[in-house]
C-alpha cells in the first residue's frame, strides 16, 4: 500500500475531498533529481485532490484541515500506469502498421500513427469513465480500523 498524507478540503456523506501533494515518491525512484514532480510540487504550489470513501465512517468525525493518512494499493499504480502509458503507444504503433501495410506512404503510415495514438487515448479515456465509481479503484483511509492479526499466546 502506498500512503500518502493529505488535509481534508471538503467533507460530504460518503467521502472525504483531500488535498496531497505527492512526496511520498520523491527520492524514492531512479530519477530522483531528474524528475519533475517534486520541481512543479514546490514552484507552483500544484497538489491533488482525491476522493476517499468513509467505509461506513461517521463523516461528523472529521473536520475541514485535518490531516489523514489514505492508501493506494500498488497494484493499483502499477495496472493503471501500464494501461495509460501503453494503450495510446500500442494504438500508435498499430496505426502506423496498418497505414504501412494498406498504403505503403510514410505520409499516410504518421497519420496512421496519430489516429492510433488518439484512438488509444480515447479508450483510455472511456475506461477511467467506466471504473471512476470502482470502489477497488479507489484511495482508502489508513487508521486504526485497519486489520490487526493477534497472537495467541
Amino acid at each position: 500500500m502506498i500512503s500518502e498524507t493529505g488535509r481534508i478540503v471538503a467533507i460530504e456523506a460518503d467521502g472525504l475531498w483531500v488535498e496531497t501533494i505527492q512526496r511520498s515518491t520523491c527520492g524514492s525512484c531512479a530519477a530522483e533529481k531528474g524528475c519533475g514532480q517534486s520541481l512543479m510540487a514546490r514552484l507552483m504550489g500544484h497538489t491533488s485532490y482525491l476522493w476517499v470513501l468513509l467505509e461506513g465512517r461517521d463523516p461528523a468525525d472529521f473536520r475541514l484541515d485535518q490531516e489523514v493518512q489514505i492508501g493506494v494499493p500498488e497494484s493499483v499504480v502499477v495496472n493503471g500506469s501500464l494501461f495509460v502509458y501503453l494503450t495510446p503507444l500500442l494504438g500508435m504503433l498499430a496505426g502506423a502498421g496498418v497505414a504501412q501495410q494498406i498504403w505503403a506512404s510514410d505520409g499516410l503510415s504518421a497519420l496512421g500513427a496519430l489516429v492510433g495514438l488518439l484512438a488509444g487515448g480515447a479508450l483510455v479515456r472511456w475506461r477511467a469513465y467506466q471504473t471512476r465509481y470502482d470502489r477497488r479503484l479507489q484511495p482508502v483511509l489508513l487508521d486504526d480500523r485497519q486489520p490487526v492479526t493477534l497472537i495467541p499466546s
